[in-house]
Parts: C-alpha cells; structure tokens; sequence
C-alpha cells in the first residue's frame, strides 16, 4: 500500500512539471559559452543547398573568423555551426540578413517565415539584397577592419532615419509581401574586395526579386515613395544639385482604376549649379526651376512605367483602392487594374536660390 501512494505522489509530480511546461534540459546562456551572432549571409549553394556564412566571435577581443556551411534548411544550418565552433550559437542578437541576389531572384518566402516563426529572432532586424562576393568580401576586410559585423550594422542603423537609402526591416518587409495591394523592396549592396556599397532598390512581386533601381530612378524613388526627403538631389543632366530636399505627394485613383494623377510638390535649395544660366538673375532661375520641374516629371513618368512593366507595386498605389464600404481587391484584380492605368506626373516645386556671393 504504502509502495503505491509513493508511486502515485511521483506520478503526480511528473504531472505537475509537465503541466507547467517545465524541462529537464535547460539553455545555458552564460556569456562565455555562447556566441551571439550579428549576422546571416545567405547565397545560393551547390545541388540546391543554400550557403550560410557568418563572423564569430561577435564583440570579445578574439581573432575574427568566418564560418560557412552548405545545408538545404536554415535551422540546419544554425545546428551545424554549432558543431565546429567552440562556443555556441544563437541568433537572439541578430541584426542583419544579407540575401544574395541570384538567390532572391528565385524566391525567399521560407527564409522570410522562418525568421518569422522564430522566437528569438526581432521583427527589427535588417533585410538586404547583395550582389557579387560577399564572401570574399568578408575574408578580404576582417582583418583590416575591427568589428567588421557591428560596422555593418551600425551603418544600416544610422542610415534607417537618414534618408537616402531604402533601409527595411523583417517586419517592414512581412507587411508589404502579405499585402494582396503592394508588393515589397529592399536595399541592394554591391561588394568587391574592399567595399561594401549602397547601389539601389531591388522590387519584388511577392518573394521574388524582379528588377533594381539606381542613379535618378533611385533618388526618385525615395522622393515619391520612401522617405519623402534627400539631403542631397543631383540632377547631372541639369548641371544642378539641390539640398534639403522634401516632397508631399498627392496621388488621386479614379473610381474606375484607370488614370492615377501623381503631383508632386517639392522644397529645397539650390548648392551647386554648373550651366549656363546666370541664376542669380530672377528669369533665368524661373527658366532653370521649370527645366528641373519637367526634367523630374518625365522621370518619375519612365519610373511609373516600368513598375507597370515589372508588375510591381512598392509604392502601395493598390491602397488608394480600398473604401469602407467596397469589397478590397484581390491580388489579381489590382494587377490587372495596375498594368492597364494610365499615369499623369506633375512637379510644383520652390527652390531657395543661391546666395548673392557677391553681397
């Protein structure tokens, strides 16, 4: 008798600490054991695996080293890591992903939900499209450059509010890609064996990388559907460049989806002017704000065009369709609407002169 209530009050516990989530095996999260990791790098790998690379140690004064390793799922990867490295790794402090663009191109749906299902990983954390080796470039700069990883980041960190790049988070990039009327962007960063450069914006149709942007396309972009302000618009056809630059834009959908009107209106000033025109008279500064009014309407036009072209839609145009009181659009029906519309561009825009440098 005795032995069966002892069996029962085991029983019984064994119960509780199941009931209570509880495990006999525990994370060791203690700082010398483990390694944080900053960053993925994901690329296309050899018979469908995908490449994963990344630096440890992130921060601690011990020699950097790259590791990378060739697995058909990311969490495969993550555990392999963890058998050729000392300590352990854990992505609780990622910050960035690097994707590779051949491999964007072909579809990120699972890489995305995988971050996303994951509950050490932040919403926060930055995507980005990289073209060329990456990989090399890495190997080439962690012994020049200390903290190679956090230098990264604290360069998208600053840039996210600066303006003039197309800085996107995971949960930035989830909203637009499960939107039926918008489709998603993200950064493109061409590497060589010394640098790491900010080239553009590349558009997406759902999860896969359709086409990028760069030059005036790119800064009109981030004008009309991004940030809304450049620091710094040089216009090389024009001899000009303007600073401080800020647009409001109105776009107007008719009822039946086949015109869009986009007007914009822009402030800033001129810092650098290189033509012909003496600008400090007032009819050749109304000539020259005209010339850069129809210079810049003809360019946000060709834009429009070709995201009609790519049927994409990064600028969440598709929204401008929703009402209160109407059924929402499918995926569908918005492309079909999309690809059909006929777009009128107009410029409003006041620019502070040059300052009199004679004065």
């Amino acid at each position: 008798m005795i032995r069966y209530i002892h069996l029962k009050i085991l029983h019984m516990l064994c119960c509780c600490v199941l009931l209570a989530g509880c495990s006999p095996f525990i994370e060791n999260n203690t700082i010398e054991e483990i390694a944080p990791v900053i960053f993925w790098s994901i690329s296309q790998g050899q018979n469908d695996k995908i490449k994963i690379n990344t630096v440890v140690p992130p921060m601690i004064q011990e020699k950097k080293q790259l590791l990378s390793m060739e697995v058909d799922l990311l969490k495969e990867g993550e555990k392999e890591f963890n058998l050729i490295y000392y300590r352990e790794l854990k992505s609780g402090q990622l910050r960035m992903v690097l994707i590779n663009e051949e491999l964007a191109r072909q579809g990120i749906n699972s890489l995305i939900n995988t971050f996303l299902t994951d509950p050490d990983i932040h919403q926060r954390l930055y995507l980005a499209i990289v073209k060329g080796d990456f990989e090399k470039y890495i190997e080439n700069q962690i012994d020049k450059q200390e903290n190679l990883d956090y230098f990264l980041y604290q360069m998208f960190k600053h840039y996210e509010e600066q303006g003039n790049m197309s800085i996107v988070n995971l949960h930035q990039f989830k909203n637009k890609l499960y939107s039926p009327v918008a489709d998603p962007f993200l950064p493109v960063f061409k590497t060589t064996e010394t640098d790491f450069i900010y080239e553009g914006t590349a558009f997406f149709s759902k999860d896969k990388l359709i086409a990028s942007i760069k030059h005036m396309d790119e800064q009109i972009f981030q004008l009309i559907g991004h940030k809304y302000y450049l620091k710094n618009l040089t216009i090389p056809g024009l001899s000009v460049s303007l600073g401080q630059v800020r647009a409001h834009v109105k776009t107007e959908l008719s009822q039946d989806l086949s015109t869009l009107s986009v007007i914009v209106n822009l402030n800033g000033r001129i810092e650098e002017y290189r033509g012909d025109k003496n600008i400090l008279e007032p009819d050749n500064l109304e000539a020259l704000n005209h010339e850069i009014e129809l210079y810049l309407a003809e360019q946000t036009k060709g834009l429009l065009d070709n995201m009609q072209k790519w049927q994409v839609d990064p600028l969440e145009i598709g929204t401008l369709s929703l009402h209160p009181l109407k059924k929402p659009l499918s995926e569908q029906e918005w492309k079909e609407s999309w690809d059909k519309m006929k777009i009128t561009v107009g410029y409003d825009i006041y620019l502070e002169p040059l300052m009199n440098t004679k004065d």
